[in-house]
């Protein structure tokens, strides 16, 4: 058990705790030393995650039924923290779903639904644990976005609109609760397994051509997320605070690249130079070219 990130001893909320995003985050807590609240809508199946947890890490660990679109709930739950755990230093909000549809054809009652739970969700626990936050003069909050909220998840509906919305309730929370010593960023992932996606890396194919897409040229994993949660939960981000982390393997920084030059871009590149005599390093290296798109 590494002590870098300092959460020993921290009580830590995950709002979507049996999800795969949710489970591997409560474990990288556990895995540091942190107390756990696991926050699911399955009472009977959170409770059992939060005692095999506990059993595992040796570490307190508490799973609430909670729905977190409902107020009643959601204060039910901080409740339950409050009095089993003392007080609450962590809220992680990872609770989301995803429905398609090309904008013109998208059902009223799905927009609503989407926003209800990714947007609306959020800011009742974001408000509700954040008051105990503020009480303590201490606290750090982390949302899971998506590298989709500043450019268009296409034929997903209101989905990049909501995670949008969650970019500016966190900066809205890091400005107004700075002064009270709480803090609120966001994570925001792109090209990550989890099982929100499962299906689209069903076809090996498809996998194979959105890694392509990717600067580390691989598709990544919930610990990638997991990995940038802990240090925003930490204190080890104490001076970070409205802002985000991209886990996307570098996709925002591929534009360029993914534009297409005559004969590829590397390779037009390489040509240019070889016209003018220069011997290539890379030529003579023996190190593989990475695979660019077809045409790129």
């Amino acid at each position: 058990m590494s002590n870098w990130l300092k959460l020993e001893g921290d009580v830590c909320a995950v709002t979507g705790a049996l999800g795969g995003m949710g489970v591997e985050i409560c474990r990288e807590f556990a895995r540091n030393g942190a107390n756990v609240v696991l926050l699911d809508l399955d009472e009977e199946k959170v409770k059992a995650a939060a005692a095999d947890l506990a059993a595992e890490f040796g570490i307190h660990a508490e799973g609430y039924k909670m729905n977190a679109t409902d107020e009643a709930e959601v204060q039910a739950a901080v409740d339950a923290t409050i009095r089993d755990f003392g007080r609450i230093d962590v809220l992680v909000n990872t609770a989301g779903i995803l429905r398609f549809a090309a904008m013109e054809d998208l059902p009223l009652s799905d927009w609503n639904e989407v926003i209800n739970v990714n947007l609306t969700g959020y800011f009742i626990t974001s408000q509700r644990f954040g008051r105990e936050m503020i009480k303590a003069g201490q606290g750090r909050l982390v949302h899971i976005s998506t590298v989709a909220s500043h450019s268009p998840e296409t034929f997903s509906g209101v989905y990049s609109s909501t995670k949008a919305g969650v970019n500016m309730m966190s900066k809205m929370l890091a400005a107004e609760w700075g002064p009270y010593g709480v803090r609120s960023n966001c994570v925001e992932p792109c090209f990550v397994k989890t099982p929100m996606s499962a299906n689209f890396y069903a076809d090996p194919e498809v996998e194979k051509s959105r890694s392509r897409l990717i600067a580390t040229r691989r598709i990544g994993e919930v610990s990638d997320i997991a990995n940038a949660v802990m240090f925003l939960a930490s204190k080890r981000s104490d001076f970070t605070t409205g802002d985000a982390i991209k886990v996307d393997g570098g996709f925002s920084n591929m534009m360029g690249d993914l534009t297409a030059k005559p004969g590829g871009r590397r390779a037009y590149a390489d040509n240019y130079l070889k016209n003018k005599g220069v011997e290539l390093w890379s030529d003579e290296s023996g190190v593989a070219k990475p695979t660019a798109c077809p045409m790129m």
